[in-house]
């Protein structure tokens, strides 16, 4: 997939993470497209440590959604006791 479409997937996956978690996560875009992105990231990661996804193999859209929802628990969780 080139970089445009990384950048809009992260900012979709990005996006809806925001929209799951409640809460204020005053973050501006390029934050997002990273949450988006990094999101994804750790879910493939985390998918194969646990055997959910082979070698190789990329964590789908919902994932990614998942893992950005978990990356804002950890960020909220930071940004509260700094």
């Amino acid at each position: 997939m080139s970089i445009i479409g990384i950048i809009f997937i992260g900012l979709i996956v990005g996006l809806i993470a925001r929209f799951i978690k409640p809460g204020n996560d005053s973050m501006g875009w390029i934050m997002t497209i990273l949450l988006g992105v990094c999101g994804s990231i750790a879910a493939t990661y985390g998918g194969q440590a646990l055997g959910i996804y082979k070698v190789g193999e990329s964590a789908g859209f919902i994932g990614a959604v998942v893992g950005a929802v978990v990356l804002l628990i950890i960020y909220a969780a930071v940004k509260k006791d700094s």
